[in-house]
């Protein structure tokens, strides 16, 4: 898709419109038709999140999309994302090629959040992944998208959004890729890319590398696998003046298959996704470094395979790690957090980060708390909590933060180990 900004008003040129329109502004006309008119005709609701779809131009045969917008849309970037992306599926569904979002008839025509919204909703809501298809649908690339405001003061923010949208459908792109195809050595080889695309240094260790750091419990994981693990560093220098960096850690397990606690087929076909997380720092700091911002930035990825071998590691293992903990094996399942667990003590001995976010699926207990509605995250520092939280607010995450209480630590605890890594049930 080609999405430009403009203040001109031609419309004659396009097929399709995106008319977002404020729920208490139903007295005004759309391309000629009364709005008022469509909500006494039931085709409309004077309410937040309603859609409606209707034909105008001389021979009725211009798409247009009426987006109802109140407060509670307004106020949510979540929801500004979903009405506007649900608007273009509507029209990309009809076959539109020249589209326009229209902000003549909403009071938040200047404001930046609702402009960026859209330009990011249909950048994103067009995504499919069909690149295994031998028939694709061509027509997404060739639409266009034209952004109708007053006056040329959108320019960044839109030049944000595409940053944002494009390292998104990057990550969306990784996670997306089948286990046979990305493997840890592949991931590291589109790190690099990435990294001479958008301005970020990388180093790629291998097995030797993992090893002489004392890294157990991760190539504990990996040691089943043929794949050789890859500890990929990213690095992003923006600041100089600061001796603040910020530390990203994703889990990278491109393919999970339990271990010797082996998942039922059903379970096993999603899990070339068991490194979104990685994919997420990727993008981030892919983003981070392609909008040069003025901040320092280090991403690390323990990335590998857990399979089955006769080199597998075993459920009653005892095994080291990186920070001289010893941890007892009671599930080969519960892998994230024994790499995650030297991944972790790396960026923070080696790479001297003041902070760490660490982003993994991980685990399924944490969808009995939020469903598929929210991340669940923890946190042992509330001030460094309460800048993600604001940030997980202006991009439309929803986030429920869990406590750490004093008695969450004993079950971790293992008589014959510092740690177990599946405290009580032995199914993570």
């Amino acid at each position: 898709m080609i999405l430009n900004l403009t203040t001109k008003k031609n419309i004659d040129k396009y097929d399709g419109f995106i008319i977002p329109l404020e729920a208490s502004h139903t007295a005004v006309e759309v391309q000629g038709i009364s709005v008022r008119k469509l909500i006494e005709n039931n085709k409309l609701k004077a309410k937040g999140g309603s859609l409606c779809h209707i034909t105008v131009g001389k021979d009725g045969l211009v798409d247009a999309v009426i987006a109802v917008f109140d407060d509670k849309y307004l106020s949510s970037y979540r929801k500004l994302l979903s009405l506007f992306g649900d608007a273009f599926k509507t029209l990309e569904k009809n076959k539109a090629k020249n589209i326009a979002v229209d902000f003549e008839h909403i009071s938040a025509y200047e404001d930046e959040t609702t402009v960026k919204a859209a330009a990011e909703a249909m950048l994103m809501a067009g995504y499919k992944f069909d690149d295994f298809k031998t028939k694709k649908d061509c027509s997404k690339s060739e639409l266009n998208a034209d952004l109708i405001v007053n006056e040329n003061k959108f320019d960044g923010i839109v030049q944000e959004a595409k940053v944002l949208s494009a390292m998104n459908l990057k990550a969306r792109e990784l996670v997306n890729l089948p286990a046979n195809l990305l493997t840890p050595s592949t991931l590291a080889d589109k790190v690099e890319e990435l990294g001479k695309q958008n301005g970020f240094e990388t180093k790629i260790n291998g097995i030797d590398e993992i090893k002489d750091l004392g890294m157990e419990a991760y190539m504990s994981v990996a040691k089943a696998s043929d794949e050789e693990p890859k500890l990929i560093v990213m690095r992003y220098n923006g600041n100089s003046e600061s001796n603040e960096r910020l530390g990203l850690v994703g889990k990278g397990l491109t393919y999970d298959s339990g271990g010797l606690s082996i998942k039922s087929t059903k379970g096993m076909v999603d899990m070339k996704g068991d490194m979104a997380g990685s994919a997420a720092v990727i993008g981030a700091i892919s983003a981070v470094a392609a909008m040069k911002l003025k901040v320092n930035v280090t991403a690390v990825v323990a990335a590998c395979e857990n399979m089955i071998s006769g080199r597998s590691y075993r459920p009653g293992d005892i095994i080291g790690s990186m920070g001289g903990k010893s941890v007892f094996v009671g599930n080969t399942d519960a892998e994230g957090r024994l790499t995650l667990i030297d991944a972790m003590h790396y960026i923070v001995t080696r790479e001297k980060v003041t902070r760490v976010l660490d982003i993994a699926t991980l685990t399924g207990a944490a969808l009995k708390c939020g469903g598929n509605a929210a991340s669940i995250a923890i946190s042992n520092d509330d001030g460094f909590y309460a800048k993600a939280e604001d940030s997980f607010m202006l991009s439309g995450e929803q986030v429920i933060r869990m406590p750490i209480l004093d008695e969450f630590r004993e079950p971790i605890k293992h008589e014959h180990a510092d740690l177990t890594n599946i405290a009580g049930d032995p199914e993570p």
